[in-house]
């Protein structure tokens, strides 16, 4: 008896790491999603197929902090040419809009893989100046991956890839935050900060304003302070519907994390975040798509010009070298700034996951909830 072939189902992922942050690659055992569009497919894994999500998310196979793509071969834009691959991102409470972290680690996983049955489109990507050129259509729209390549055409780990997302821009500055007395986590009734977008809606507050003075903190107890502001803050900015409106997209007008900013930390050009997304999960990574964001946001405040360079650290990277990103402006057009976005990701794993059918957890649980 082969245990694989006997188990009920079975799911096969690549695992990697971007500045510590996981994503696990779904290389086998997802049915194929029903829909012509992206975002149909979207809504049909979320109606049809959470239990999955669940199961690769969640204890026992993953945990409060796992982050997944679901590589989706076919969509509107590849039929057109527009793209080269789809993807659904995920975590642990449902599935995402954009990612910078997994974008990283998806442009090496890209081009390692000879699978045409995962990606019938590989055979088809360019290579220019020792850069493989990947087009991948997120369900925010297409983002162009470039990723060091060797002569033999494997990734190079020891060079960052870069990505440029969709237009990222500022939908609301200095928004005053009113906190209910019975939901103050300190002092302050009021709490300034800006909303802007980097393929997903993020609240961007300093570490002063949310009332910690003495900036981000690296402890447990510090985090979990932080974790209950921002929960409370996500709540009250996310029912502000007119600060969270997408030009052309219905579907991405959520807010989707609160980014805690601490200039002190970070050297003279950069600066340490720590982001809270979806259900309480804490970003490991710097947060690729709300460097998007963030670039956005210090162009229209004047604090960077087109072409600089600023480094992003979270508190896993910092003192860490080469696991920070960096994030610059490389054109700003009428619908938003144009960024780029860098950093390195790493292979880790690859796994096999199965569920038995007598097993009452197997579906996934959370002791968040």
């Amino acid at each position: 008896m082969d245990i694989l072939q006997d188990a009920h189902s079975t799911m096969q992922t690549i695992e990697m790491h971007t500045s510590g942050e996981p994503t696990r690659i779904v290389v086998r055992g997802y049915p194929v999603l029903q829909g012509s569009t992206l975002l149909e497919k979207r809504r049909y894994a979320r109606e049809h197929h959470d239990d999955i999500r669940r199961q690769l998310m969640l204890e026992p196979r993953g945990h409060s902090g796992m982050y997944g793509a679901i590589l989706v071969p076919e969509t509107e834009l590849t039929r057109n040419g527009d793209a080269d691959i789809g993807v659904l991102f995920c975590h642990n409470e449902g599935y995402s809009t954009m990612c910078g972290h997994a974008t990283i680690a998806l442009g090496r996983f890209l081009v390692d893989t000879r699978d045409e049955v995962l990606f019938p489109k590989r055979n088809e990507l360019r290579t220019v100046n020792g850069q493989t050129l990947v087009r991948l259509h997120a369900p925010c729209g297409v983002v162009h991956i470039s990723v060091p390549t060797t002569a033999e055409g494997r990734s190079r780990g020891d060079l960052p890839v870069q990505f440029v997302g969709g237009p990222s821009f500022v939908s609301k500055q200095n928004f005053v935050a009113s906190i209910p007395p019975n939901q103050r986590w300190s002092s302050k009734a009021e709490v300034r900060l800006d909303v802007a977008y980097g393929g997903a809606f993020y609240a961007i507050v300093s570490a002063e304003e949310l009332g910690f003075p003495g900036g981000i903190p690296v402890d447990r107890s510090g985090i979990g302070r932080m974790a209950s502001a921002t929960a409370i803050l996500k709540e009250i900015v996310g029912a502000q519907k007119d600060v969270l409106k997408h030009p052309h997209e219905r579907d991405l007008e959520f807010l989707y994390g609160v980014m805690i900013v601490d200039t002190a930390q970070g050297g003279d050009k950069g600066e340490l975040g720590l982001c809270f997304f979806a259900d309480g999960q804490v970003d490991r990574s710097p947060t690729g798509s709300c460097v998007m964001a963030r670039v956005a946001l210090a162009i229209e405040q004047g604090k960077l010009r087109q072409g600089e360079w600023w480094t992003y650290e979270s508190i896993v990277s910092l003192g860490k070298a080469g696991n920070a990103f960096r994030g610059c402006a490389v054109e700003v057009t009428e619908e938003g700034v144009m960024v780029r976005v860098e950093g390195k990701a790493y292979y880790i794993g690859s796994s096999v996951f199965m569920r038995e059918e007598l097993d009452s957890l197997g579906d996934g649980f959370s002791l968040l909830t």
